[in-house]
């Protein structure tokens, strides 16, 4: 038996689809496109915008583009399912050299989630709960994974276009080998991050060791931040090249 069509599903993804190739576009410009009638567009352009899917573009007049969870979607299999399983024994490795507690994390819209987490032992520590939402562009999250996105993929979590000062953090953070937010987002905590990558060297997760700053002094930064970049460059699939990181590949 024909199993009959969901006609406002199928105008959505034509919708999604024509968003990406076009990208910035309006309405009526894609109902032209499309040869659908402008209300209908205007629905099914509201509804992907409101599950996340695409974004007004930052410039008026209003025109929409794809958000970024197209690629959480996109790299869903290597940064959460396959990943947080491969990622367990890291996590605890890290956690025993450092004495912190170490935590993954991997983008979602224009924020990043952790997916699994490792305590430090101590009474002192800084908590991560998987599913925390990770929103300020002052993580060391954000300064890990930005520098490795492409400049679309840095507006859209930014929610600008990448300032001439955001070129140079991306810079320095890319030469260091690893992000860092010393009492940045939060006073007396410090967090060093680094980007995990897939089999086509675009990244997909941070591993991010974080503690009290009394303990992650600015002293131990560059031996920590070596340490983070290490373990990351173990998960990552296939050959990685950052600073500081051996290059470990793993088959892909």
């Amino acid at each position: 038996m024909a199993v009959k069509r969901a006609q406002s599903v199928t105008r959505a993804l034509s919708i999604l689809d024509a968003i990406a190739a076009r990208q910035p576009i309006g309405v009526s410009a894609l109902a032209k496109l499309l040869g659908e009638d402008r209300s209908a567009v205007q629905r099914a352009v509201m509804t992907l915008a409101d599950a996340g899917w695409i974004r007004a573009a930052p410039e008026p007049p209003t025109r929409w583009e794809l958000s970024a969870h197209i690629f959480t979607i996109a790299h869903l299999p290597h940064s959460s399912v396959n990943l947080r399983a491969r990622a367990r024994k890291v996590l605890d490795e890290l956690c025993d050299k450092t004495g912190e507690t170490i935590f993954l994390a991997v983008p979602d819209l224009t924020r990043f989630v952790v997916i699994e987490a490792a305590e430090s032992p101590h009474a002192l520590r800084m908590v991560s709960r998987v599913g925390q939402v990770i929103d300020s562009p002052l993580s060391s999250t954000h300064r890990a994974l930005l520098p490795y996105f492409d400049a679309r993929r840095q507006a859209a979590v930014l929610g600008h276009a990448p300032t001439d000062s955001d070129l140079r953090e991306f810079a320095e953070t890319r030469a260091r080998g690893y992000g860092l937010s010393a009492g940045d987002v939060m006073p007396g905590a410090t967090n060093l991050a680094a980007p995990i990558f897939d089999a086509h060297a675009e990244p997909v997760a941070a591993l991010v060791v974080s503690g009290p700053s009394e303990r992650l002094t600015s002293e131990r930064h560059a031996e920590i931040g070596a340490l983070v970049a290490n373990a990351a460059a173990t998960l990552s699939r296939g050959a990685v090249s950052v600073a500081g990181a051996r290059t470990e590949p793993l088959p892909a």
